[in-house]
C-alpha cells in the first residue's frame, strides 16, 4: 500500500517483541519508490533487538530511538505513518506527525480492541479525514486517509464526476456539492 501511494516518507513504530513482518513490506515499497523509511523503537534494547530481527533482509530502514516529542519534530513529510496501538504513546505519534503537503495514510496495526477512536481527534491541524478502514486482519487494522493541506473540505465547492459503466458502455456525469 504504501509503494501503491508513492510515499517519499515512511515511518513506523517497533516495540520489541513485536512482529517484523510489517517493517519488511514497508522496506521494500521504500526501495520501490526511492523513499526513505523510518523505524521508530523506545530504547535501545528495542533497538539491538530490531536489527537483530531484520537483519535477514536486503535494505535496513533508518532507526531512531526516542520518545514521540523529540522524534516526531524530526520527522517533516510523513507520507505513510505505520504505529503499533500496543504502545500506550501510540496516540502521541498520531497527533505529533508533521504530515505531506499531499496527504498521507495513517495506519494503527493491532487495533481490535478500537483504541485509536475518532480519527478526526487525531488529525487536529485543520486538515479532514477522508477516508477510515477498519480491516479485521490479524489484531485488527485501522486505517485512515487524510487530505492534503489545501484542500477544501467547504460545502459550496462544486465538482463533477464522470463515471464509464464498463458492461453497458454509458457514461454518467454526476454534479457534487
Amino acid at each position: 500500500m504504501a509503494a501503491g501511494w508513492n510515499a517519499k516518507l515512511i515511518v513506523e513504530t517497533w516495540s520489541q517483541g513485536g512482529r517484523i513482518a510489517t517493517s519488511i513490506g514497508l522496506a521494500t515499497a521504500a526501495k520501490h519508490t526511492g523513499g526513505r523509511h523510518v523505524c521508530i523503537v523506545p530504547d535501545n534494547r528495542s533497538r539491538v533487538a530490531y536489527i537483530k530481527a531484520i537483519s535477514s533482509t536486503i535494505t535496513t530502514p533508518e532507526i531512531i530511538v526516542g520518545d514521540p516529542e523529540e522524534v516526531m519534530s524530526e520527522l517533516e513529510g510523513v507520507d505513510f505513518l505505520v504505529v503499533d496501538s500496543r504502545r500506550r504513546d501510540f496516540s502521541q505519534f498520531l497527533r505529533l506527525a508533521r504530515l505531506s503537503q499531499r496527504g498521507a495514510v495513517l495506519v494503527c496495526k493491532n487495533a481490535s480492541g478500537g483504541k485509536t477512536g475518532s480519527w478526526r481527534a487525531v488529525v487536529d491541524d485543520g486538515r479532514r479525514v477522508v477516508r477510515t478502514a477498519y480491516l479485521p486482519v490479524g489484531e485488527g487494522i485501522d486505517m485512515a486517509h487524510v487530505a492534503s493541506s489545501g484542500s477544501s473540505s467547504s460545502s459550496s465547492e462544486r465538482r463533477w464526476i464522470k463515471h464509464f459503466d464498463q458492461s453497458s458502455g454509458e457514461e454518467h456525469v454526476i454534479r457534487t456539492r
